[in-house]
């Protein structure tokens, strides 16, 4: 448990030494309670001298303002400490999440990150002010008469000693009970979701069985830690208010023992007013806030901190000189959901080239995912033996420098400036890194284009050590020049299988092998080969075997009717430009782009 705290504090330690100089402050105050209090009696108004006890309790007023603004200050110390732990976390579980997605994740994520947040800040505060605390007290015991000292100091120590033996079966149930909630959250988020499904299949009943048997689980895990709980009251007690008892049975003898009455008030006000509320805090905040603290975090940070992670469906292993094997993989978009991909089997070749083309909506960006991981299928296997990367439409950047954008993907030691540059260089991504200012130039998403937020995405992704990579239209903000600048950079990589959803038929053209996903069938093969073989295929690209070609795209230089393969859609109207529409390749739709 204390090695986690370490892990968390050791780099922020200029926090922590704010935090001491400030609770520097409260110690003074502590001390300042009894000592002052006991001089006030004792030289002043039990001596006849009344101005001098006021003097006394004065300089013990001065203690309790100078306190008051250090705790203040202690508060900001804290914050500073807890906040960037929580915005770890917080990525942390969403990396794991995004890697390894399961119905635990929103638990995960609005419940026991906030748990560690607020319990990180409640366990610094009553540790340190239980030190504070005890360490002013205990220098003003010795200060008035050293013979208080073992009065107060041994069960108070017996009671701390009994706590922290609590410590370790606490933190077990608190474990047992984080369990039981994440099992419960998981399974109401599925009989949530699926309500309708439920009702028309009559599984009302079994449904509520299963969850009313996870509910007992958690009440179960919960009434152990409450017995629990229950002796660590008990060790409250012994450490506490036993202490009281005892100070005031052997006060007789303590008088007769040099102990003044001064003295003897002002070990009671450190008891009191100081040691037992500090330990009582600290039995209460450290045993179960602690607890599920050191609990949470090592559930949150369970296999959170690797870039790359194994593939999440159950293990199986390509063919030889395969990335990537799927073998008989049904996914759908919920129970009762046509399967989007049905019973596919394919293989990618170590070092291959894959398009997948199909229209809008059949699964082409679903089929990445789950060749990502991203995804589990319903059923079948999909088996891969290599770190992935996988580059979506919509690219993500980041408030950073440039470096940092272009190192994320790189576990360890980020690769050098001119790797990084050497990256940029090959997807054409140099000149706009050039524009930014530099690897050290801040980038500000909201300041760039799609194309350019594109165009970084896919440098990070060829600087990551990653041979597998899947690119989901992740072009498509780019012309047709700049995307094929990108994909060659990808195929020309060495040892790297490349898989693309294509946006462009250029796309399918520079693949060495073309996935067609039509919804019924599924048809492989080389771009000239489907041309020969697939009527599906020419009518989605609008290409025929005769067309001769002198665009990468297949689009002919002059635009007019009456055209090889032309369906009567392409209609002279004076001089006409390149023309494409924004969605995917074989879109039939009006033209609304570039």
């Amino acid at each position: 448990m204390i090695e986690r705290l370490l892990a968390l504090a050791r780099p922020r330690w200029r926090v922590l030494l704010r935090l001491a100089a400030w609770s520097a402050l409260e110690a003074g105050e502590t001390f300042l309670l009894g000592y002052a209090l006991a001089r006030a009696l004792d030289r002043g108004f039990l001596a006849g001298h009344t101005s001098i006890g006021i003097g006394w309790l004065a300089l013990a007023a001065l203690g309790v303002v100078a306190g008051s603004f250090g705790t203040g200050r202690v508060h900001l110390a804290v914050a500073a400490l807890v906040e960037p732990v929580r915005d770890d976390l917080v990525r942390t579980v969403v990396r794991r999440a995004l890697r390894t997605p399961d119905g635990a994740a929103v638990s995960r994520l609005t419940h026991q990150v906030e748990i560690a947040r607020d319990t990180l800040a409640g366990l610094v505060m009553v540790s340190r002010t239980f030190v504070v605390t005890a360490v002013g007290a205990l220098i003003g015991l010795c200060s008035l008469a050293p013979v208080l000292l073992p009065v107060v100091a041994l069960p108070l120590f017996v009671g701390l000693a009994l706590f922290l033996a609590t410590l370790r079966p606490l933190a077990r149930r608190q474990e047992e009970f984080l369990v039981a909630d994440e099992a419960l959250s998981a399974e109401l988020g599925l009989a949530v979701g699926g309500l309708r499904d439920i009702t028309a299949a009559g599984a009302e009943d079994r449904v509520a069985d299963d969850v009313r048997t996870l509910i007992d689980a958690e009440y179960r895990a919960s009434r152990s830690l409450a017995r629990w709980g229950a002796l660590r009251t008990l060790a409250a007690g012994v450490g506490g208010r036993m202490t009281v008892v005892l100070l005031l049975a052997t006060a007789p003898w303590l008088l007769d023992h040099g102990v003044t009455p001064g003295a003897f008030v002002g070990a009671l006000a450190y008891l009191t007013q100081s040691l037992i509320p500090a330990l009582g805090s600290l039995t209460q905040g450290l045993g179960t806030s602690g607890a599920r603290l050191f609990v949470v975090l090592r559930r949150l940070r369970a296999g959170g901190e690797e870039v790359q992670v194994a593939s999440p469906v159950r293990p199986a292993r390509p063919g030889p000189g395969e990335a990537v094997r799927l073998r008989g993989v049904t996914f759908a978009y919920g129970p009762g959901a046509a399967p989007v991909v049905d019973r596919l089997d394919l293989a990618v070749p170590l070092g291959g080239h894959l398009a997948v083309v199909g229209p809008s909506g059949i699964g082409k960006s679903t089929l990445a995912e789950l060749m990502a991981g991203v995804r589990v299928p319903d059923s079948g296997e999909v088996a891969r033996e290599c770190a992935r990367v996988l580059v979506p439409q919509q690219a993500y950047v980041f408030t950073d420098t440039v470096r940092a954008n272009l190192a994320h993907l790189c576990p360890g030691e980020p690769p050098g400036d001119d790797e990084l540059l050497g990256s940029c260089t090959a997807v054409g991504a140099r000149a706009l890194v050039d524009c930014i200012g530099g690897l050290d130039a801040t980038v500000r998403p909201g300041e760039l284009s799609a194309g350019e937020r594109q165009l970084i995405a896919l440098a990070r992704a060829h600087a990551a050590p990653a041979p597998l990579v899947l690119l989901d239209e992740a072009t498509c903000h780019l012309d047709p020049a700049a995307e094929a600048r990108a994909e060659r950079a990808f195929s020309r990589r060495p040892g790297t299988t490349l898989v693309v959803v294509a946006h462009r038929i250029g796309s399918a053209r520079r693949a060495r092998q073309v996935l067609v996903l039509n919804g019924a069938a599924v048809e492989a093969g080389t771009h000239d080969e489907l041309l020969q073989q697939s009527a599906f295929y020419r009518e989605l690209t609008g290409l025929h075997p005769s067309l001769a070609l002198r665009d990468a795209d297949g689009v002919h230089p002059v635009a007019r009717s009456g055209l090889p393969g032309d369906r009567r859609h392409v209609v002279a109207h004076g001089p006409v430009g390149q023309m494409e529409a924004v969605r995917d390749v074989g879109d039939r739709g009006p033209l609304g782009g570039e």
